[in-house]
């Protein structure tokens, strides 16, 4: 994927184009505001990332002259004006997620990837294996090793954005957004509640688990069969 990053931060720039070169994306990084604005309008690109705070041209002013010209390239800004409201101003005004300053990469990386599926949907499997188990899509069931798991709602949605990153850490600012529709972090411990509900469950007979957990990183589910 071509992926434009608008970022003065030379240092910041770096990493994130390194991040996304470790993921095979391809970045280009330019420095400034109304630079970014030219090349994004000019020439095709999978994603845009964004810094608010550029010299030239301010990095929301960026994202609403795109939308004026009809550009609809998912636009991702990282910020270091995290607060509520900040994110809030700039979905208001066309970014299509924001993520603080500063980030956890994994985080970064499972954003980008959200918005790059996003902007080119591919029909949705209708069973996901991961190991041993097995998530029907359209029937809302699950299997373990061929033994059926009840899960409520929220578990199988828990379940089903886990296992579309499988093998990767969820951070739980994104299960919130997935799980929830919440773009900000309420200070409660809901995840973590319904994560150790699902593993109990999921877990329940069996000898090993498959939902690992990383203090700082989220959750995830392995991908190797029990």
């Amino acid at each position: 994927m071509r992926i434009l990053v608008i970022e003065d931060d030379a240092v910041m720039a770096a990493h994130m184009a390194a991040l996304l070169a470790g993921r095979d994306h391809v970045a280009t990084t330019v420095a400034d505001g109304a630079e970014g604005l030219a090349r994004a309008a000019a020439e095709p690109w999978d994603l845009i990332v964004g810094d608010r705070m550029l010299p030239g041209l301010e990095g929301l002013d960026v994202v609403e002259r795109l939308r004026a010209l009809e550009v609809t390239t998912p636009v991702l800004i990282v910020s270091a004006l995290g607060l509520p409201g900040d994110r809030v101003h700039g979905l208001e005004r066309g970014a299509d997620d924001y993520l603080a300053k500063p980030f956890a990469d994994d985080e970064f990386l499972a954003r980008v990837h959200a918005l790059l599926r996003r902007s080119r949907p591919e029909p949705h499997p209708e069973v996901l294996l991961v190991g041993d188990v097995e998530i029907r899509v359209k029937a809302r069931t699950v299997h373990r090793a061929d033994r059926h798991v009840p899960l409520s709602p929220k578990e199988f949605e828990l379940l089903r954005c886990l296992a579309e990153h499988a093998g990767h850490f969820v951070p739980r600012s994104l299960l919130l957004e997935r799980v929830w529709n919440l773009r900000f972090d309420p200070q409660t411990n809901v995840v973590d509640v319904h994560v150790s509900r699902l593993r109990g469950k999921i877990d329940d007979g069996f000898a090993t688990s498959v939902i690992r957990t990383s203090r700082g990183e989220g959750y995830m589910l392995v991908t190797e069969a029990s």
